[in-house]
């Protein structure tokens, strides 16, 4: 815990201007970002009696280690600012909003050649129409079910929409009229992208106009005598208004506005907004946050309208903003929300008639939703908690261990041989700091060596970062071993692909990992207080031994044993048996989990990968549309190995010089093992792009951490 004395800017150092100020702990990391109308005062409340700071306020000023500032000119920049550090560090101790789920918006996508209709979420992109969002897909495909009878816009994917135009075929929705089929031509790009246009009119609130035209439409042609195109028009209107009563009318027609509230007590915050538009409800979202600094209501306010509007223009900032309470001050916010409109916005508190009610809807619903949040989050807070606690105990550690990061290797008989590192803050994954490794040191099974490479290889990169920022200045240079980790970090999807380049994968990653000193939390450069590794005795020693051959001495380690879930320490000849029943055995145990399944996609990946590995891929020069070209005209890889040369530069775009490459390249590659039927005997041949050909079921990678930590146990 930091004196912030220690740190405190000397009288007359901080300017009396607007700026945005950074707080950092003692590995560079910033902690906290804010903003002020004077930095001289806002600075300078920091650094009084410890006595009299709100707690949370204590808590980051005794946690961070320096302060720093940056001045600008208005109080704008400095909102612009502040916003675009916030998204970038992530601090720990500002405000974050989290979403309670990914809300689904109704997409039109303007930028295709012909525009579809789908549901969408995630970030928006440009060029694509959003209305909403909605509180579940469901509403969604309902509404445009109903239009799509007025409005027939596409709907389909990518791939039907290129196979009904290659069969000249329309999907079932345009032989049932739900679809204009302009894949077949039955319309043209033109025509199609008006029905487009006005769906989003529709969708935008412009519905009186619409629905008067086809009223008067449908009277026309009955007293044209044409009653089955009256009726029609009748069906469609019937939808167009069963449509509309999906969103009941609120406000005054044409009123475009969103209204915020907020609920929130000691320790968190809740944010409900109701998007309103053309007078109806057409979205909602909500948000909750846990109220790690000093806030306001009129605090919470303003970034809440950070997050919602900062990547916002035109007419995504509505024209009225309604809130709770407003910022303060209130003028640089409202000025920003106009320049993010392109207009003026009004930004302001209800104070009667029908937006006075709505508001009040609004708040219940940011109520409810603190409610049900504290109820699921209680029991989970508290256990969360104890684990930790539990876990400190039971390892005779100072304190909770509030960042741990667990290690295990996995392969397949000792091929791709892989490693990986998954990370818990206070007990909660961390998906964006995992990380992967190949074992690079040597070839062969070794889950000990490998263990030893992966823990050096990590903590070597942590010593290099705090050299690197003046933190350590003892001893040789901790980047100058060689040894460079892959350093491909998971994306945080359901799915993990994390995108792996070509340097990643094969040279050293170090001048990548550490260019800027900007507090960022880069590879490896924030240290855990609990290493975790898969295994017992031999797997735990040789973490241990990495730690002490690089000099590091206050990280604790443990591993934990598969067999009877025993937690193995350093240097002890008798394991820590935790009770079954205890909160932190099991939050080891899901740390333990969590690592292996890491490992095991990764293992998988590579072995694919090199399954699908084909002698032409060595050939440099030589990309797929001409592998597929060589592939095509010989068969496959069998009679394109037996052709020569004068053969290969047959193939179009085959030159003599690429010929005589892909000759020498299949030459010295093994040629494949026959594929054998195992039903029949017979012997097969092969047809693929140089891929071997398996005769039974492959084997499922197994992390053999467990296994040699077992049978070194029983032996």
């Amino acid at each position: 815990m930091a004196d912030p004395s220690s740190y405190r800017p000397k009288p007359g150092q901080i300017p009396d201007s607007p700026g945005v100020y950074k707080f950092r702990d003692e590995h560079r990391r910033v902690i906290y970002v804010g903003k002020a109308k004077s930095l001289r005062q806002r600075l300078a409340s920091y650094f009084q009696d410890l006595a009299g700071l709100h707690p949370r306020t204590r808590t980051m000023v005794t946690t961070a280690a320096s302060v720093e500032w940056t001045v600008v000119s208005t109080e704008v920049e400095a909102l612009q600012l502040e916003y675009s550090w916030i998204k970038e560090y992530d601090p720990r101790f500002n405000v974050k909003y989290r979403d309670d789920k990914s809300y689904p918006y109704l997409a039109v996508t303007m930028n295709e050649e012909f525009p579809r209709v789908q549901v969408m979420r995630g970030h928006k992109r440009k060029g694509v129409r959003y209305f909403g969002p909605y509180g579940h897909a469901w509403a969604i495909r309902d509404t445009v079910d109903l239009l799509l009878r007025v409005f027939p816009v596409r709907t389909c994917s990518a791939g039907v929409f290129k196979n009904a135009a290659r069969t000249d075929r329309p999907c079932l929705l345009g032989y049932i009229g739900k679809c204009s089929a302009p894949c077949v031509g039955r319309v043209s790009d033109e025509e199609h992208r008006e029905l487009a246009e006005e769906f989003c009119d529709f969708m935008a609130g412009r519905t009186g106009t619409y629905i008067r035209r086809l009223e008067q439409q449908m009277t026309d042609a009955a007293e044209e005598m044409e009653y089955e195109r009256a009726a029609r028009l009748r069906d469609d209107i019937e939808a167009l208004k069963k449509a509309m009563e999906k969103n009941a009318v609120v406000l005054a027609d044409a009123t475009d506005a969103d209204l915020m509230a907020v609920a929130e007590d000691e320790l968190e915050a809740a944010v409900q907004i109701f998007h309103v538009r053309g007078g109806r409800v057409r979205g909602q979202r909500g948000w909750v946050t846990d109220k790690v600094e000093a806030v306001t209501t009129g605090d919470l306010v303003e970034h809440a309208l950070q997050q919602l509007y900062g990547e916002e223009t035109g007419d995504s900032v509505p024209k009225e903003v309604l809130v709770p309470a407003l910022p303060d001050p209130v003028e640089p916010v409202q000025e920003w929300l106009t320049e993010r409109r392109g207009s003026n916005v009004s930004l302001r508190i209800p104070q009667r008639g029908d937006k006075k009610a709505l508001m009040e809807t609004v708040q219940r619903n940011a109520l409810q939703a603190l409610g049900l949040h504290k109820t699921k989050r209680a029991s989970d807070l508290t256990t969360r908690s104890r684990a930790l606690e539990e876990i400190a105990g039971a390892l005779d550690l100072d304190s909770a261990p509030l960042r741990i990061e667990c290690y295990d290797i996995s392969h397949l008989q000792g091929d791709d041989v892989v490693a990986s590192m998954v990370v818990f803050e206070d007990g909660l994954q961390r998906k964006s700091e995992y990380r992967r490794f190949q074992i690079k040191g040597f070839e062969g099974q070794d889950d000990v060596r490998s263990m030893h490479e992966v823990i050096t290889r990590r903590f070597r990169r942590y010593l290099a970062e705090k050299e690197r920022t003046g933190e350590w200045t003892d001893g040789e240079d901790a980047s100058s071993d060689g040894i460079s980790s892959d350093g491909a970090s998971a994306d945080g999807t359901s799915t993990e692909s994390a995108p792996l380049g070509n340097a990643a994968l094969e040279g050293d990653t170090t001048g990548n990992a550490f260019t800027e000193e900007d507090g960022r939390p880069k590879r490896f450069a924030y240290p855990p207080q609990l290493v975790v590794v898969d295994g017992g005795q031999p797997q735990v020693a040789a973490a241990k031994r990495a730690l002490d051959e690089l000099g590091i001495d206050d990280i604790a380690v443990c591993g934990l044993a598969k067999r009877l879930e025993e937690v193995w320490l350093p240097h002890e000849d008798d394991p820590v048996v935790l009770p079954r029943t205890s909160e932190g055995l099991y939050l080891l145990q899901r740390v333990r989990d969590e690592a292996h399944r890491f490992a095991i996609t990764y293992q998988r990946t590579k072995r694919a990968k090199r399954f699908k590995a084909s002698p032409l891929d060595e050939v440099p020069g030589l990309g797929e549309t001409r592998k597929q070209a060589l592939i095509k005209h010989f068969g496959s890889v069998k009679k394109l190995r037996s052709a020569t040369i004068d053969q290969i530069c047959e193939v179009p775009g085959i030159g003599r010089k690429t010929a005589e490459a892909v000759a020498v390249a299949l030459a010295q590659a093994a040629p494949a093992a026959p594929a054998v039927n195992t039903a029949t005997g017979e012997i097969m041949e092969d047809e693929e792009v140089g891929a071997p050909v398996h005769t039974g079921s492959p084997e499922e990678p197994v992390s053999t951490g467990a296994s040699h930590e077992r049978r070194g146990q029983e032996t």
